[in-house]
């Protein structure tokens, strides 16, 4: 199974990308992630990221897909993997196309903006430990303080409801438009991302086998 995940941010990808990964044993391959061990490898596309990077400038396609590349190359990606937060524009799709990287499927978490809002500003992180909470689904006994240590649960900035916002316009005319390029190639999938994690995780290995 290779795979596209695809949804707004906080629509729950990482979520049931850990669901997928276990059902299908098939590595997760998020581009954070992957940047990180480029850098850390030292190796000469990961200077050249890291060059990028330093001066806050976002990593051109080419070399974000030369690094995926070679990390589609490796053994633990020969039956199949998961992208999650690549590609977010029709040039990333066109380039993964251009590369030769077949994919089965682009799965799409739909989730309603107001939700989404709802859902991340609503979202508490431990200053001391990084443990998560949320305001309304996952509430610390004591208010404002975590469970786990006793430290300060704060809102992070990506959280605030403004920064929320902005992503959410980015991501409408960024990458919502990769919608229509995979429906194209009917390999659109769609399920509702507003239910309970199961109920989520119950509708994605249904499409994903259908």
């Amino acid at each position: 199974m290779k795979l596209i995940l695809l949804g707004a941010p906080g629509a729950g990808k990482g979520t049931q990308a850990e669901k997928i990964c276990e059902a299908y044993n098939i590595p997760t391959i998020s581009t954070g992630n992957i940047l990180r061990a480029a850098l850390k490898s030292g190796s000469e596309i990961g200077l050249k990221a890291k060059s990028y990077m330093e001066s806050g400038a976002l990593v051109p396609d080419e070399v974000l897909i030369e690094i995926i590349k070679d990390r589609l190359a490796e053994d633990d990606c020969q039956n199949g993997f998961i992208l999650d937060g690549f590609p977010r524009t029709i040039p990333q799709a066109e380039a993964l196309d251009n590369m030769g990287v077949e994919i089965d499927k682009c799965l799409n978490i739909e989730v309603a903006d107001e939700s989404i809002v709802k859902r991340m500003s609503g979202r508490r992180v431990c200053e001391s430990c990084g443990a998560s909470y949320h305001v309304m689904y996952k509430k610390p006994s004591k208010d404002g303080i975590c469970d786990s240590c006793g430290g300060t649960l704060v809102q992070r900035k990506d959280d605030e409801e403004s920064t929320v916002l902005a992503r959410l316009v980015n991501y409408h005319k960024q990458t919502e438009p990769l919608k229509d390029y995979y429906e194209k190639q009917s390999k659109l999938v769609s399920v509702d991302g507003e239910g309970s994690v199961e109920e989520i995780t119950e509708a994605v290995l249904k499409a994903l086998e259908a």
